[in-house]
């Protein structure tokens, strides 16, 4: 053998055993895909899934028009905030338009030809989102301040703003809560899922949470979708509340929509990894303890701690 034919064989795949035939990969998997695929038959050209990377990048906008300065471009001015604030959310609405259109599309079959009408009911639903982000930065606003009043180490709330996990995953939460109340299908839950892939606090956007939230430290916090909240409410990490089982229908699937995770009324306090189930009400004023294990009612005004106690106060 030549000294170019030795050279053409050092990088081939060994022969033998080893060997796969890729063809063969690519068969089996294109034939066998196990209802993974979603097929093109039956679907219009235009129904293309939400990109889960441009939805994160209209959350940023979003944040930095919340949060002006501290996210996006940080030489905002007051010579300069009108037109940041403008412009920013001029490419939220037509980005997050199309990403809405697309979520409204999604499952939609053959028979639903008109997509004109997704596309105005995209226009209508985001405009209406916009209308609505007022009232999540005034919501924001009250949940920075409960974490710079619930936190001795916080030096200034513009640290809670910029640093803090807890914060973060609550703006996730007040944006997607707002999409979930337009009733704008699977966007929602890309939201939340991001801030809980960055932050490790998993909020479903359907829950109901009052003012003045405080999530300290925040890892492995999970509120679930049917939980109601009120307000100057503080959790610590590990905290879930959720659902402690799941009711079937006649074909033994869980049936939806229903109730199913507790209700946290005003002033309450829920130390690290805690554990509450099911439609349980938690009283105003009360304190729950690290790890305790609740599955039952808990009146106002209580202590519970572990050993499991209730002194009623």
């Amino acid at each position: 053998m030549d000294k170019d034919d030795s050279r053409s064989t050092e990088n081939r795949p060994p022969a033998g055993p080893g060997r796969i035939d890729l063809s063969e990969v690519v068969e089996a998997l294109c034939e066998t895909h196990d209802g993974l695929v979603r097929p093109r038959e039956n679907r219009l050209s235009s129904h293309v899934l939400p990109s889960r990377d441009v939805l994160v990048a209209v959350v940023e906008d979003v944040r930095s028009v919340l949060f002006p300065g501290y996210f996006g471009t940080s030489e905002v001015t007051p010579e300069t905030l009108r037109f940041h604030v403008g412009a920013t959310l001029d490419r939220v609405f037509r980005t997050l338009r199309e990403q809405v259109r697309r979520g409204l599309c999604f499952g939609c079959v053959e028979e639903d030809r008109d997509s004109s009408r997704f596309e105005k009911k995209a226009e209508t639903l985001t405009q209406t989102f916009l209308g609505m982000l007022p009232n999540v930065r005034h919501q924001l606003s009250l949940d920075v301040q409960a974490h710079f009043e619930g936190d001795p180490a916080a030096t200034c709330p513009d640290e809670t703003i910029f640093c803090y996990p807890g914060v973060q995953a609550i703006t996730c939460y007040r944006i997607a809560h707002a999409l979930f109340a337009l009733e704008v299908p699977l966007l929602p839950r890309i939201v939340t899922e991001y801030a809980h892939s960055t932050t490790g606090i998993d909020i479903h956007p359907g829950a109901h949470i009052g003012e003045k939230f405080f999530i300290d430290h925040g890892t492995g916090v999970v509120i679930g979708e049917t939980t109601v909240i009120g307000d100057r409410v503080k959790v610590y990490q590990g905290v879930t509340l959720g659902a402690k089982s799941f009711p079937l229908d006649e074909n033994g699937n869980p049936i939806k929509n229903i109730p199913r995770h507790p209700v946290v009324e005003d002033d309450v306090i829920i130390y690290g990894g805690a554990t509450i189930l099911g439609r349980v009400t938690i009283g105003e004023g009360s304190v729950i303890g690290g790890n305790v294990w609740l599955t039952e009612d808990v009146p106002p005004g209580s202590h519970v701690s572990v050993p499991q106690s209730v002194e009623r106060g």
